[in-house]
């Protein structure tokens, strides 16, 4: 989907006061409306919500019927339906990339919590703050409804594709490269944003789980997403690409699904019954709809040949599960194709009866939403000083220390004198809040942030933008840089190297910003402090190597307080605890071609694979790697080195059991959920701060195998848990480790199986062996 156009970062809060003036929000079945009067069942809200949805579709025509097929679904006033916008986003904080909310400049709300890009979040490793971001946008939605500012609460969010290649231009909205760290985070952001009140059965809002499956591309080398088919294989399918769907579903309750652009194995993502129909609503249980990513359906027959005509592009895709198309292609198309006899009207009535049911569970045909559970919510919920205290603190959480030569960092603030600031991200709003944004509540540049500690701080851009390729400022940022005490470099990338629609073909800095970085760093009195904004990671050996670059921060896109985040970082006014949750790969990485979406390495062709957990190539920086400004110890202090199993399960895992090719193996399917629950284990972590700062650390676990062969990953995160410690704390951590979750791996066939004999937990070089067999 294409992003909105830029707007001023810098929009304040408005008050409570604009509420008055604000328009009331559109429902349905008042007390006194002719549609209760008359006693519908879609009026009963006693009633389950499939069986009201079934009832209220039953009594539109089919012209009414084809018209609600879209993302803009116009109202039905003869019911009593109001009209719909299905097309809202709220990756990162409410935004008007789609095409319901809004912000009014003269009253009304005219902002909203802007928090990190999500890349940035997850560097934090913590999902009970996924969950509290998740909340607070999802209050912030809904504050906005009973405003009369949104026109719809289904929110297509959250992102949870795996970041695969570090070229794409979209990686910034994902959870990163692990399955296990996506997985967690869209549970716990589906669970904030949707809500979890289960007494009224009421959906604060609908989250969205996109883009299914396995798309990662825009547009490199002449490949577009609209026409990309990969080949993907049942292996990478099923232990990569769609776990974080599965979890998204099943253990986060959204309700919806969108399907992507791309034909993966020869078939269109929006057309795979497989997928929509067997998978996604079968095997994960979906309760809610499938949307289409925007034009999906027009696009297989203008761009992929998929359909031979309109008509068969839509009726291709209803039948295979789809329910609404983002675009008006389907609305267009529909009547023609049931005319045609391609599409039945009961295709239609199923898929009408997914979206209405959503409505009812927003409470969108009780009545005015205001009375209900969430009706209290308005303006004055929406940048609260809670939630800009959330933006905050998840931007120091996410920010990762890289390098920190002699301990530069933190720095004393009555020592610095006179500082400069230099780079084309210091002081631009833009770099702050990334793709799909709204107007933020506040914007605090890394100019600004520093100012805050430094009174006397000059400030030079050295390059227009990011794009550093332009005339540059070098000479006047080399005599800057000589006559400052400390010199802050603000670098890194923006939307104009890497959005959705653009991928990168170098992971280098840009134009000639590392020039103007070195020069700078030779000048300045003592080594220099980067500050790397950008979602991607960029290969930056060369700073990472040069003494007179004494510490490297990676603050990704923060969002509107990223300015003060970074400030409290250098300042010690917080300890980096961020770890990164990509690989950062070198540029002879940009040789392997990006269409290639095979996860494992191939020796034999000397391709090096994707991801720590099967790229054998060198890198930058690895997966999880990140400093802190204390020392900490962790050490494995408990687990089971035998399972315990009941003589039932002991039987059950007998039966399962398959030899082949010298290996036992058991089958997952076959252990069954009740013998998989009795096999949890505990597991424990000592952690000490050795000081001497207080701060977060979170504990990463992973699972190795005796050996990497047969398409085993190197290793495999298993859990991570992330806790305040004071200086000199000792604590304990706990990890549930299921076996047939995190023991198993998957075979060529897609299927999970668990080895018999050896695994080994691991956290850093401590490790701990565990025997499962029979």
């Amino acid at each position: 989907m294409a992003a909105a156009a830029l707007v001023p970062p810098f929009i304040l809060v408005t008050t409570a006061a604009f509420l008055a003036a604000a328009a009331a929000p559109l429902f349905s079945c008042g007390p006194s409306s002719p549609e209760s009067a008359q006693g519908y069942a879609f009026c009963d809200a006693t009633l389950p919500p499939a069986r009201r949805a079934a009832d209220l579709v039953s009594r539109l025509t089919v012209a009414e019927k084809v018209a609600q097929l879209g993302d803009v679904a116009p109202g039905v006033p003869r019911l009593g339906v109001p009209a719909y916008k299905w097309w809202n986003e709220a990756l990162h904080g409410l935004a008007t990339s789609g095409k319901g909310l809004h912000f009014d400049a003269v009253g009304g709300v005219r902002a909203a919590t802007s928090f990190p890009q999500v890349l940035l979040t997850a560097a934090a490793f913590d999902d009970g703050l996924w969950l509290r971001i998740g909340q607070a946008i999802g209050r912030e939605a809904r504050a906005l409804f009973n405003v009369g500012q949104a026109e719809g609460l289904t929110m297509w969010s959250p992102n949870v594709n795996i970041f695969r290649d570090p070229r794409w231009g979209r990686g910034q909205e994902t959870p990163g490269e692990d399955p296990a760290v996506a997985s967690r985070y869209a549970v716990a952001f589906v669970r904030g944003l949707q809500g979890n009140n289960t007494s009224s059965g009421i959906l604060q809002t609908s989250a969205c789980c996109k883009h299914a499956t396995a798309y990662d591309l825009e547009d490199w080398n002449g490949v577009a997403r609209y026409s990309f088919a990969p080949r993907v294989t049942a292996q990478d399918l099923e232990d990569t690409f769609n776990p974080p769907f599965r979890s998204c579903v099943a253990d986060g309750g959204a309700t919806c699904v969108m399907c992507a652009y791309t034909a993966v194995n020869g078939v269109p993502s929006c057309a795979d019954a497989g997928l929509l129909t067997d998978t996604a609503r079968g095997d994960w249980g979906l309760d809610g709809y499938v949307a289409s990513d925007c034009d999906a359906v027009a696009i297989m027959r203008d761009a992929q040949r998929y359909a031979a005509s309109p008509e068969d592009a839509v009726a291709v895709s209803l039948k295979a599960g789809l329910d609404i198309d983002c675009g008006p292609y389907v609305q267009q198309h529909a009547t023609a194709a049931m005319q045609q006899g391609k599409l039945a009207e009961a295709d239609v009535d199923r898929a009408l009866t997914n979206l209405f049911a959503v409505r009812m569970r927003l409470g969108h045909f009780d009545g005015d939403p205001r009375s209900n559970t969430y009706g209290a919510l308005g303006a004055a919920d929406i940048c609260t000083p809670e939630h800009r205290a959330l933006a905050l603190e998840a931007a120091q959480d996410g920010i990762v220390l890289l390098k920190n030569d002699a301990n530069l960092l933190p720095l004393d603030r009555s020592a610095v004198g006179a500082a400069a600031a230099i780079g084309p991200n210091a002081d631009d709003g833009r770099a702050l809040i990334a793709n799909y944004f709204g107007p933020p509540c506040e914007s605090v540049t890394p100019l600004k942030g520093l100012q805050s500690y430094v009174p006397n701080v000059r400030f030079l851009a050295g390059c227009a933008s990011a794009a550093c390729d332009a005339a540059t400022n070098q000479a006047a940022a080399v005599a800057l840089a000589g006559s400052a005490d400390y010199v802050f470099l603000f670098m890194g990338l923006s939307q104009q190297q890497e959005s959705e629609g653009k991928d990168r073909t170098s992971l280098l800095l840009p134009g000639n910003q590392q020039s103007l970085i070195t020069a700078v760093a030779d000048a300045a009195k003592r080594p220099v402090i980067l500050v790397l904004l950008s979602g991607g990671p960029v290969d930056v050996t060369f700073a990472q190597t040069n003494p007179k670059i004494g510490a490297i921060l990676w603050a990704g896109y923060p969002g509107q307080a990223g300015g003060l985040a970074i400030a409290s970082v250098l300042f010690g006014d917080h300890n980096p605890g961020g770890r990164l949750p990509v690989t950062w790969y070198p540029e002879e990485f940009t040789k392997i071609p990006m269409t290639d979406l095979r996860m494992r390495a191939d020796p034999a062709t000397g391709y090096p694979g994707r991801s720590y957990r099967f790229y054998n190539g060198n890198t930058v920086y690895k997966f999880g790697y990140g400093l802190s400004y204390s020392t900490f110890s962790r050490r494995l202090v408990a687990g089971a080195n035998t399972l315990a199993m009941s003589a039932s399960v002991l039987a059950g895992l007998r039966e399962t059991m398959t030899e082949e090719d010298g290996e036992s193996y058991y089958h997952v399917d076959a252990i069954g959920a009740d013998s998989c629950e009795q096999l949890t284990f505990p597991a424990a972590v000592e952690v000490q701060n050795h000081g001497p700062m207080d701060g977060k650390h979170s504990v990463l676990m992973f699972l190795r195998w005796p050996n990497a062969t047969a398409g085993r990953p190197a290793r495999q995160l298993i859990g991570f848990r992330s806790q305040h410690l004071k200086a000199g704390e000792k604590a304990s951590f706990r990890f549930d480790v299921s076996p047939c979750e995190h023991f198993s791996r998957v075979r060529e066939d897609g299927k999970k199986v668990i080895d018999r004999g050896s695994h080994f937990l691991m956290v850093d070089d401590h490790e701990m062996e565990i025997r499962f067999e029979a």
